[in-house]
């Protein structure tokens, strides 16, 4: 049998993948776009942005901004400066980005069950529960309470590289390309199972950005919508709209949109007065935009205050 050599076939062929192939990278630089933020400079909307200043306008020094998560463009801001610049530590913030890695790589178990100790303290840290008294918990009500025997347990049994990559993976380690004259987040590497407890914890070892934290939560929520059937991505999405529901995060939902965060309340690594965090997304029925706070004087639920009070102006409150 002779088989005959169709050169224009060939070439038809050829340029077929050539496209398929430009398509794909494409697809892929855009993806890693949407996952770090990488969106150049802000997009402000009229109507988050009085949300925004209304909200804030009686709370000194705070930091707020508005990403909306499809595109990353940052829709308002209050102190955009500050909130490039200033490193504080992340306090319990950290805990949903951990936990989503751990269960995603089948490091922990969503039904693995931790004893709250109530009372705890590691190195120069006191790291006391103030959270309901409870059975053993698992993954989603740890994360809904925001248990620190639960997430120390967690963080220590992760090895110093994969918290790193736990970290990394969000984009929470770089620059967001959202204001000019960012600060870079400072992460060291722990060397011990306590420095990783305390990394962990977000209360020793990392200081962050609140531009560089709430493009980390746009990351996760768009992770967790392309896997929504995963179980990883439905214990985490459950404990974060609990959280901000009836838990730890209770005062997020005073705004009257549902929305799905955390708080975190640390201090500096020296002692000091604490500073507050919350960062959410919502509505939870179909996130849209990622709200954030900073308090450099407060705890986290004063910071879920403030939120609750953005949305109660925002765009998602009107019919």
């Amino acid at each position: 049998m002779v088989h005959t050599f169709d050169m224009h076939s060939v070439r038809q062929r050829m340029r077929q993948g050539l496209i398929l192939a430009m398509l794909a990278m494409a697809a892929s630089t855009r993806s890693a776009q949407t996952q770090r933020g990488m969106q150049g400079y802000p997009v402000i909307n009229e109507s988050w942005q009085s949300a925004v200043s209304l909200a804030t306008r009686t709370t000194p020094g705070v930091l707020a901004l508005v990403l909306e998560i499809n595109s990353g463009h940052l829709l308002a801001s209050r102190n955009l400066t500050e909130a490039g610049q200033t490193l504080a530590t992340p306090g319990s913030t950290l805990k949903p980005l951990i936990l989503y890695f751990a269960l995603a790589s089948g490091h922990w178990s969503q039904d693995r069950r931790v004893a709250c100790t109530r009372k705890m303290t590691i190195g120069n840290h006191q790291l006391n529960c103030f959270h309901p008294a409870a059975d053993p918990m698992d993954a989603v009500q740890a994360l809904t309470w925001s248990c620190n025997s639960y997430f120390a347990e967690l963080a220590g049994s992760l090895a110093p590289e994969a918290l790193q990559r736990a970290l990394n993976e969000r984009g929470l380690l770089a620059f967001t390309g959202l204001a000019a004259h960012e600060s870079a987040a400072a992460f060291r590497l722990p060397r011990t199972r306590q420095q990783a407890q305390l990394a962990g914890l977000g209360v020793e070892g990392i200081r962050v950005t609140l531009l560089e934290l709430a493009e980390a939560y746009r990351s996760l929520e768009i992770e967790m919508t392309i896997h929504r059937n995963e179980k990883s991505a439905q214990v985490v999405f459950e404990g974060l709209s609990d959280s901000a529901s009836f838990g730890m995060a209770g005062q997020a939902s005073l705004g009257g949109v549902r929305i799905a965060g955390k708080t975190g309340t640390a201090g500096p690594e020296s002692g000091g007065a604490s500073h507050g965090w919350f960062v959410g997304f919502a509505p939870t029925d179909a996130p849209r935009v990622v709200v954030a706070v900073y308090l450099p004087r407060g705890h986290g639920a004063d910071a879920a205050g403030v939120a609750a009070r953005i949305l109660a102006h925002s765009p998602l409150r009107q019919p």
